[in-house]
């Protein structure tokens, strides 16, 4: 099967609002014609009447270069929640992201009221091991407050050299005070997927991001469980919670490691030609070129295994079409909460030397032709990981929230009435007393250990995956 005939030079992923990111390409639009429509004359005479009286009447002298790159990035912005422009520093920071290593932090942020809003802390990485939680919000870097700035200026503070120290103080739900924490610059290599035996025959994988290499890292994840249990695995639970998007070719790979071979997982439809393309679960849609297929050596027995995908609210973009392809090709079980709703496609445009543009130039759809934009992925199973207050459930903002959001194109923008299966989680028991935090050093959830795997016996969510694998293999044998 040939490679779809898209100009692309990557695949990649940026981050968004309200813990979603987008699956992005990025394209070089050199061939493209030209408009055929005329400018609108009377408009650009506004424009330039009004460049020209701040420029003459503002109360401080501004320069010409700010003004026109606030005004292309309002032009852009103004379209939806993910189209944005890029100057050339913040261009080549968008690049370093996607490929798993840079400098930093660990965290990836988005404004919100004027202040820098916690998406998720990147697993091993200062943040992360400093305690910090998604949902904080930063007020102060070092002696700045950050009232007012963009998370661009942000990360610019934020960032540094490695060995560098630079202090937060956070705003977080239920703290009675502010919480200060000073973290150590380093160099960032996020690993995207963890692995471990959850208990004899089911194994369990957790994706955070998808990344150039999350294929070929899943597939050494996968092989190894095969090896510690030293048998087939009974049981399979994929872990896609949080987890905003990434690099699309990844998700692809990622999705045919358990479906038939060239079986259809995402196509894409847009106004532009090089817009609309199909990827299917083949080594030229997700290997790198002249690459071999990182999935070539997986046991035969993963495109059969009994596999739980579980989902939420902060599953988005290319967490949504693994989801998409596995529940409607019945490959998986889709269990958790409804995911974000992020199905349009971001293009990142090079504007020469002068940084870029993401501009959304198409939605995507699953295999079945459901549009996931504005929307989510419903669960075949819906399970809650706790009882939500009802200024938690306000809190749960999703795509279909955002302000000038795309409609679904298919008049789908609320999730499914029902699922098959809505599942409460126990009632809590009493609270047991927790030691006082260290002052400086801000609390961990307890559910999310150092090691990345989490226990059953904290993870509703998961304790229902194991237990539904469990009836699945029950069902096997009686059908046998």
């Amino acid at each position: 099967m040939s490679r779809p005939r898209i100009k692309n030079l990557v695949l990649i992923v940026a981050s968004a609002l309200a813990g979603g990111a987008l699956t992005v390409s990025l394209q070089a639009f050199a061939d493209k014609e030209a408009p055929v429509a005329p400018l609108p004359l009377n408009e650009l005479r506004t424009f330039a009447e009004v460049f020209g009286r701040i420029k003459q009447d503002y109360v401080e002298p501004v320069d010409d270069k700010k003004l026109i790159n606030d005004a292309i990035k309002g032009m852009i912005t103004g379209l939806d929640p993910h189209s944005d422009y890029f100057d050339a520093d913040s261009f080549k920071e968008l690049r370093e992201v996607t490929q798993g290593e840079f400098g930093g932090l660990g965290i990836e942020i988005s404004s919100e009221d004027g202040l820098i809003k916690v998406i998720t802390p990147i697993d091993d990485t200062p943040a992360y091991r400093a305690g910090m939680k998604s949902g904080d919000l930063i007020i102060k870097i070092d002696d700045t407050p950050v009232r007012g700035m963009t998370p661009n200026d942000a990360v610019k503070r934020m960032k540094g050299k490695p060995g560098t120290k630079v202090t937060l103080t956070l705003l977080r739900k239920n703290e009675s005070k502010p919480l200060v924490i000073t973290l150590t610059r380093a160099i960032i290599r996020s690993k995207s997927v963890k692995s471990g035996m959850i208990e004899p025959g089911y194994g369990y994988v957790r994706i955070s991001q998808f990344q150039d290499p999350t294929t070929a890292n899943m597939a050494e994840a996968i092989t190894t469980l095969y090896r510690q249990n030293k048998a087939p695995l009974k049981g399979l639970v994929l872990d896609l919670r949080g987890n905003g998007g990434g690099v699309l070719n990844g998700a692809v790979g990622v999705a045919a490691a358990f479906l038939p071979k060239d079986s259809l997982v995402v196509y894409t439809e847009g106004r532009a030609s090089d817009s609309k393309m199909k990827l299917y679960a083949s080594v030229n849609n997700y290997a790198a070129p002249n690459q071999p297929d990182p999935l070539a050596k997986l046991p035969a027995e993963v495109r059969k295994v009994p596999l739980v995908v579980l989902v939420n609210a902060g599953s988005a973009s290319a967490s949504e079409i693994v989801a998409g392809a596995l529940q409607d090709s019945k490959r998986a079980l889709i269990l958790g909460t409804q995911t974000f709703g992020k199905g349009s496609v971001q293009s990142i445009l090079p504007l020469g030397t002068q940084g870029g543009m993401k501009l959304t130039t198409a939605r995507y759809f699953t295999p079945g032709g459901h549009s996931i934009q504005a929307k989510g992925i419903t669960p075949d199973v819906v399970v809650e990981n706790g009882t939500l207050t009802t200024e938690e459930q306000a809190l749960r903002i999703r795509e279909a929230d955002l302000e000038h959001h795309l409609s679904n194109p298919n008049g789908e923008d609320k999730p499914d009435a029902k699922a098959v299966k809505k599942v409460a989680p126990p009632a809590a028991p009493a609270t047991p007393a927790v030691p006082a935090t260290p002052a400086g050093k801000a609390p961990r959830d307890e559910e999310a250990p150092v090691s990345g795997i989490p226990s059953p016996k904290n993870d509703f969510q998961l304790s229902q995956a194991i237990t539904t694998l469990k009836v699945q293999q029950l069902l096997l044998k009686k059908g046998n």
